[in-house]
C-alpha cells in the first residue's frame, strides 16, 4: 500500500462558500416552508462561524436585543464570547421571534416542537443546497466561509481566531494564509 502524502490546503478541494455563494444559499433558505426560521439559522451559522451543535444549543436567553449582542457558547474547548449582531441580522432575528411559537429555551425549534439536532441541521443544509446550484453543501462550510470572509475583509489572524473561538492559531491561519486580500496591491 502506498504511503499517504500530506496534502497542503491549496491542493485540497474547496470546502467553503464564497460571499456570493453564501448570499445565494441564504436566499434559497428563505424559500422553504419555514423560510424565516431557516434563513435566520443559516445567517447566524455563517455570520458567527457556528458549528452545528453550537447552533442547536443556542437559547433565546443568549440574545440581548437591546444591545444587539449574542452569547456564543463554543464547544470543543473553544473560547466562548459575545458577538455583535448586525442590523440585518437583528431584523431577521426579531422577525423570527415574532412568529416563533414556543416557550422552550432553545432558539430554534423543529416542526415537531423540539430542539434541533446536528443531524437535523445537516439535513436542513442539504435541503437548502438542493435548491441552489452550489453542489453539496455541509454545515461546516458556513463556518469556513465565515473565516475566509473575515480574512478577505482584511481582519488580522488574532481577531479571527478569537471570533471563531480557536485556542490554537494554526486552526485560523488557513483563512489568513489563503486570503486573496493579502495579495492585493503587490504590483503597485
Amino acid at each position: 500500500m502506498p504511503a499517504l502524502e500530506a496534502v497542503d490546503l491549496h491542493e485540497k478541494s474547496k470546502n467553503f462558500l464564497t460571499e456570493a455563494e453564501v448570499e445565494r444559499f441564504l436566499q434559497a433558505a428563505k424559500s422553504g416552508r419555514y423560510g424565516v426560521r431557516d434563513h435566520v439559522m443559516m445567517l447566524l451559522m455563517y455570520r458567527h462561524g457556528l458549528r452545528e451543535t453550537e447552533l442547536c444549543r443556542l437559547t433565546v436567553s443568549a440574545l440581548d436585543l437591546e444591545t444587539a449582542r449574542i452569547w456564543i457558547d463554543r464547544l470543543k474547548g473553544s473560547l466562548s464570547t459575545h458577538h455583535p449582531i448586525d442590523g440585518d441580522e437583528l431584523r431577521a432575528v426579531r422577525r423570527y421571534l415574532r412568529i416563533r411559537d414556543s416557550r422552550l429555551p432553545w432558539l430554534f425549534i423543529t416542526e415537531r416542537g423540539g430542539p434541533f439536532t446536528r443531524q437535523g441541521v445537516y439535513y436542513l443544509v442539504r435541503c437548502i443546497s438542493e435548491r441552489t446550484d452550489l453542489g453539496k453543501v455541509h454545515p461546516h462550510m458556513l463556518r469556513h466561509a465565515c473565516g475566509y470572509a473575515l480574512a478577505n475583509k482584511g481582519h488580522d489572524l488574532r481577531t479571527i481566531q478569537d471570533y471563531l473561538g480557536h485556542r490554537d492559531p494554526k486552526h485560523t491561519a488557513v483563512y489568513t494564509r489563503t486570503a486573496a486580500k493579502r495579495f492585493e496591491n503587490l504590483w503597485r
